[in-house]
């Protein structure tokens, strides 16, 4: 990150799949509201065209296509958004490392919300806890620059890999989801509850809203929901759908 002494691919070259050498699409999984108990957004997930785990297409992502990937990503999940008339938010992932100047990599992502007819400021950007973000004062530029554009936040997966309180500290997003290491057996676990309910104290603090990530059982999700977290996912609502918006088993 920092100061790129290369050019940059243009706009069009960015969303050209078959420069990547490899396909993708997405699933989407609901992020549900605890208090009103709808669907708040949905979150595009990458999947293989035949339905495969997001690990077989990060295999063939490298440094020489990151960029080029993580601009297709956002193209493909808006197309996809529009495709199936989502009514609320889409939560897109996006690798930090990725974006070198936010006011040039984000021309991409305005201009498929444009193409495709989807508001932007129903477009929730993640940060994905799989990079460790090497440059923080630059992800604040970019967070800041997303904001700016009426884009919402994230950090993705708190509490696991990369996503930990330095980042919290220093990039102030609207959205921090909690990793479902976190979250799994809460119920019964102590230990879990206090860290949970400290977080979500901070967030608040912060002005800053909580998903609890990973909710598998009703005992999680009670639990979650008596912490005070703001939004539930997972499979305990609804796995993610290929192509598709799953139904949400609301209780």
């Amino acid at each position: 990150m920092g100061d790129q002494s290369f050019a940059l691919p243009s706009c069009a070259q960015c969303v050209q799949l078959d420069a990547l050498g490899f396909a993708f699409t997405m699933a989407f999984q609901p992020i549900v509201d605890v208090a009103t108990r709808v669907v708040f957004a949905h979150e595009a997930l990458v999947r293989g065209v035949g339905g495969e785990g997001s690990e077989s297409v990060f295999a063939h992502v490298n440094d020489g296509n990151r960029y080029r990937f993580d601009q297709a990503c956002r193209v493909k999940a808006l197309e996809l958004a529009s495709k199936l008339a989502i009514p609320c938010h889409v939560s897109i992932n996006f690798l930090p490392n990725a974006v070198y100047r936010p006011e040039l990599c984000i021309r991409t992502t305005l201009a498929a919300a444009e193409r495709y007819g989807f508001p932007i400021d129903r477009i929730i950007f993640e940060i994905a806890e799989s990079e460790r973000v090497t440059d923080i004062v630059h992800m604040r530029s970019i967070v800041e620059h997303y904001k700016q554009r009426g884009f919402l936040t994230a950090i993705d997966d708190f509490g696991a890999g990369y996503a930990g309180l330095n980042l919290l500290a220093e990039v102030r997003v609207d959205i921090v989801k909690l990793d479902m290491a976190l979250i799994r057996h809460i119920d019964a676990d102590p230990g879990r509850r206090a860290i949970v309910r400290g977080v979500v104290q901070v967030c608040r603090e912060l002005s800053m809203r909580v998903v609890a990530e990973g909710v598998e059982t009703a005992d999680e999700y009670l639990a979650v929901c008596d912490l005070g977290v703001d939004y539930v996912q997972g499979f305990y609502l609804a796995r993610p759908a290929f192509e598709s918006l799953a139904e949400v088993a609301l209780v």
